[in-house]
């Protein structure tokens, strides 16, 4: 069967939404038994190495990869990017795959929010409406006013506005910058920087659990390479709806690997934040046509 350039990118996303999906469960797992700087680490060293290679084998090698113009930009980008991965990680033993998941949902809305501001677009009466109600079912989610409420559910609303800032910042450095660029810096800042604060937090670890560490970069590496060939084959703005699958996975994940709950406000929010999040996608590709 003969996919079309939109269908087989579809696919790929799927696929990778589930690739990364099992890379968060590994994570969940390490960094429930290690220091998650250190898992943090060692997944970036098989990023970094895994980035060198794709740019090696480019046209003009290292050295048109490493080309910028804007360096103080792809290293916020960087560093940001890092600081998201490690929020999120911890986000995953404190709360969860699951409830982690359902608040990380909410950053297409955090972007679309901070890009009037931020990148000077115009954000419409629609779309401020449709992040109003999807920030609204973060609060179902968060139930603030209950009396469980836990500090540390705010831990994947922070990693959601990281990776939204993330985001941000590299629509703002792809003006000058090519996504070659872009990618190379985010892998060798965030191994550079991870190195610097991880090795302080070096534990041994068990033989078994090194096959899982293998495990999660290998994952990792093939997750951002099915990335890459998903955008060669298809326009993002097609593709991008189909990245909510990781929650799909993630939540199947979560429930049947770790035992954790599907509570109702949770399945009520996050109906409501995938809604608002489609909606601001497709009102964001109605303006680009």
């Amino acid at each position: 069967m003969n996919l079309s350039g939109t269908q087989l990118g579809i696919a790929l996303m799927i696929a990778t939404s589930f690739v990364f999906a099992v890379q968060d469960g590994i994570s969940r797992h390490l960094a429930s038994e290690y220091n998650t700087l250190m898992v943090v680490m060692i997944r970036y060293w098989f990023f970094g190495a895994f980035v060198i290679a794709i740019a090696s084998r480019a046209k003009g090698g290292l050295r048109a990869a490493a080309s910028t113009r804007q360096p103080v930009l792809q290293i916020t980008r960087g560093l940001v990017l890092a600081l998201e991965v490690c929020v999120m990680v911890v986000a995953f033993v404190q709360l969860g795959l699951v409830e982690s998941h359902a608040v990380f949902a909410s950053y297409p809305l955090i972007v679309a929010a901070l890009s009037g501001p931020i990148l000077g677009e115009i954000v419409g009466w629609r779309r401020w409406c449709a992040i109003g109600l999807g920030f609204f079912g973060i609060l179902i989610i968060l139930q603030p006013g209950a009396g469980v409420f836990s500090a540390s559910a705010i831990i994947p609303l922070i990693a959601a506005s990281l990776f939204a800032l993330y985001s941000l910042l590299t629509r703002f450095a792809a003006r000058k910058d090519t996504a070659a660029t872009s990618f190379f810096w985010t892998g060798a800042v965030g191994a550079i920087a991870m190195t610097g604060v991880g090795l302080w937090g070096w534990e041994p670890m068990v033989l078994s659990d090194w096959g899982w560490m293998a495990a999660l970069c290998v994952f990792g590496a093939f997750g951002h390479w099915l990335l890459i060939k998903c955008y060669a084959v298809a326009e993002a703005s097609a593709v991008q709806p189909f990245a909510y699958f990781q929650l799909v996975f993630a939540t199947f994940m979560g429930v049947v690997v770790f035992g954790e709950t599907l509570r109702s406000n949770v399945l009520i929010g996050v109906t409501i934040v995938l809604s608002a999040g489609l909606f601001t996608l497709w009102r964001a590709r109605q303006k680009l046509r």
